[in-house]
């Protein structure tokens, strides 16, 4: 596979660049090594797309798992027990879900990388929500969003988000206090 565009948030390439070369070195090498032909193996039964030949986004996904761990990278996983101590007075008695979690695709050395074939809202909450809230748990200090463009998703099912609307998406937002330096990368076949 190929990076075909970037995009930084609160000045994420530059940072990610000086400070975590090498690590974006290794993200760069294990897009490349992805052969995307080998996961083209879907026959649509999507009404306007019948009959095509699609991408498997579970399976590049996995490609990227293997490339990502051939390097060392590991997923981490947060656990959060939700309490019920905002429930109004009649619902108290209301247990607290335990076991429940957020998890990042990949970290290491304080860079999280997150890969994203799916629907746009995992695509913002990855870079607005969870990238920062790895940050504030002191995981990560940078984060690298890998998202198809718009080419690549027309080979794939409907619903799948793209690098340029996620893009415009946060140039139109603006930054935030809150927001961490993140690189998102638009991948293309």
């Amino acid at each position: 596979m190929k990076i075909a565009a970037m995009f930084s948030l609160k000045r994420g390439q530059a940072i990610i660049e000086e400070r975590f070369g090498a690590e974006l070195a290794e993200v760069r090498a294990v897009v490349e090594r992805v052969d995307s032909t080998l996961y083209r193996t879907k026959i649509s039964s999507e009404r306007t797309m019948r009959g095509r030949l699609l991408y498997r986004p579970k399976a590049l996904n996995s490609a990227f798992k293997s490339g990502f761990e051939g390097y060392g990278w590991q997923s981490r996983k947060v656990l959060c027990d939700y309490s019920t101590d905002e429930f109004l007075p009649e619902f108290q008695a209301a247990q607290p879900t335990r076991g429940a979690f957020r998890e990042m695709d990949f970290v290491k050395n304080r860079v999280g990388v997150e890969v994203q074939f799916g629907k746009y809202a995992f695509m913002v909450y990855n870079v607005c929500a969870k990238m920062t809230i790895f940050n504030r748990l002191n995981f990560i200090d940078v984060g690298i969003e890998i998202v198809p463009i718009k080419r690549f998703v027309e080979s794939m099912s409907s619903g799948v988000s793209y690098f340029e609307q996620f893009v415009w998406d946060l140039k139109n937002r603006g930054e935030a206090d809150i927001d961490i330096p993140v690189l998102i990368l638009g991948i293309t076949e």
